[in-house]
């Protein structure tokens, strides 16, 4: 295992699971905080092609991107929030970018408003 990509899964409940990773580089403080702090676990929000949830993590901005990729993982520092962008959205402001979902993204089209996720290391 690499000390700058954290392997994780996240158990979408009555869904499946995806996995991604953690990656240090882009935003260290911060992924270090989530890191910290898993497991997390939340219930889904919605907005466009986007899945977040309130994390018990307080961070400003780091390196925060006004665009994202399909997939990304990202922290939202203006709502303390884990942001899983799984399909063309950008975020509503700028996010610090956490990781990435490497396997099953497809499965976060299926959340609905209140849904338990939960994040843990691999």
């Amino acid at each position: 295992m690499s000390v700058s990509r954290i392997p994780i899964k996240l158990v979408i409940a009555g869904i499946g699971t995806a996995e991604g990773e953690l990656i240090r580089i882009v935003s260290p403080r911060t992924t270090d905080a989530i890191i910290r702090t898993l497991p997390i676990e939340g219930l889904a929000a919605l907005w466009q092609e986007e899945v977040y949830f309130d994390i018990p993590v307080k961070m400003g901005r780091e390196k925060a991107k006004p665009t994202v990729e399909q997939g990304t993982l990202a922290y939202w520092p203006m709502g303390a929030a884990f942001c899983i962008f799984w399909g063309k959205t950008q975020p509503y402001s700028p996010v610090n970018i956490v990781g990435k979902v490497t396997k099953n993204l497809k499965l976060f089209e299926q959340v609905k408003r209140g849904t338990k996720i939960v994040i843990e290391k691999m």
